[in-house]
């Protein structure tokens, strides 16, 4: 019986291949989509003198756009990666994005310094031009603004002063919430009693 039922399936699925053709249950094979669409743009692609792999070409910018923004994303880094140098480069990307640079007190400082590209052989080198203070404000906001964001991010959940304190630490803290749930509802007036003084001694 499992022998001919083994032959009547596999007999099934040649039926089923040779029906649909091949891979027409996985959806369309890429040979026919390539067929496909060289039916449709090939009479674009010899009016221009191209070849199939240049078929890239025709696509207007917006769908070019598209393609790249889905090549550019990456999957958000882990572990050991988040410390490699294209990950911190995005992250000072991302932070210098809001800096305004002022292009006229940039040449005003390089002209005013005759070395203000200087090289190791200089002896100036080591030495910073003066920062005005509206640049330090503005940095300093920007740490600090850095900082609230961190400190927001943070999951740790904040501890309650008005909450009674009934652990020894976070372990049994977390404990005494488990039983909490399951058992609270019976020892309500237990708890109640021994707070207001009132149990009665065994």
């Amino acid at each position: 019986m499992n022998e001919a039922r083994k032959a009547n399936q596999s007999a099934m699925v040649a039926e089923k291949k040779r029906k649909d053709g091949p891979q027409e249950s996985r959806g369309i094979s890429k040979q026919k989509w390539l067929d496909e669409r060289k039916k449709k743009i090939g009479k674009l692609l010899d009016a221009n003198g191209l070849d199939m792999k240049e078929a890239y070409m025709l696509d207007t910018q917006q769908v070019a756009e598209t393609k790249y923004k889905k090549w550019e994303k990456e999957p958000t880094p882990a572990g050991w990666d988040v410390f490699n140098q294209k990950t911190l480069y995005d992250a000072h990307k991302k932070r210098t994005k809001k800096i305004d640079v002022d292009l006229e007190e940039y040449n005003r400082m390089k002209e005013a310094d005759p070395e203000f590209y200087r090289e190791a052989s200089s002896l100036q080198y080591g030495k910073a031009p003066k920062v005005s203070e509206d640049k330090i404000e503005r940095m300093v906001k920007e740490l600090r603004d850095k900082d609230e964001k961190r400190n927001a991010f943070s999951r740790r959940r904040r501890f309650h002063e008005e909450k009674d304190i009934d652990s020894i630490n976070d372990r049994n803290k977390h404990f005494n919430k488990k039983i909490e749930r399951a058992f609270g509802r019976y020892t309500l007036e237990i708890k109640n009693n021994l707070k207001r003084g009132t149990a009665l001694p065994d």
